[in-house]
């Protein structure tokens, strides 16, 4: 599968790797001091570019990354999510970052959900977690709606070890059950 032609819709999302593009909302998002203090916190545009940069490497070297969110209706970027796996990781991530204007519209939950039945179909991963900073409440119940639980505490490898996280997550035999019965 060419990842660069990878393009999921779900009712009212586009899930794409990120493209050129982006990158102007991409640092509009790690400019805004609250829409990125549970993602890296506040970043310069040029810290900005080799974020972004580094995303659009894990595509083309894993043949994943997290996705551009863009909203059907406007055509606009409203973030990134999906699966995540950088070296040293604490495992099979999916992962949510969305634009302050997409706050409170169910967008991480409705990308998160076509992410992770993307990752366990086309990636063939047995497990899905989500790094999660212990005060980052809105990332819990997001975790807790889409089923996972709080596995404890996590180590995400340098320089972001000193961050205090949690580990959240299912399996995938956990999460098929559970969208069967949905």
């Amino acid at each position: 599968m060419n990842w660069q032609h990878i393009r999921i819709e779900t009712e009212r999302l586009i899930l794409r790797p990120p493209q050129q593009e982006d990158f102007d909302a991409w640092a509009a998002n790690m400019a805004d001091e609250e829409a990125a203090r549970f993602i890296g916190g506040y970043q310069p545009r040029a810290a900005a570019w080799r974020g972004f940069l580094t995303m659009a490497g894990a595509w083309a070297i894993q043949g994943f990354g997290m996705f551009s969110v863009i909203e059907k209706s406007t055509g606009q970027w409203v973030g990134r999510l999906g699966p995540w796996q950088p070296e040293g990781w604490p495992g099979t991530e999916v992962g949510w970052g969305l634009a302050r204007s997409a706050w409170g519209k169910g967008y991480a939950l409705e990308g998160a959900v076509a992410s992770i039945d993307w990752a366990f179909e086309h990636l063939g991963w047995n497990d899905v977690i989500h790094s999660i900073d212990r005060d980052n409440q809105a990332s819990q119940a997001l975790a807790i709606r889409l089923g996972s639980r709080n596995r404890g505490p996590g180590r995400l490898p340098a320089p972001l070890e000193d961050l205090e996280i949690d580990i959240w997550g299912q399996t995938r035999e956990e999460w098929l059950q559970r969208r069967q019965q949905s």
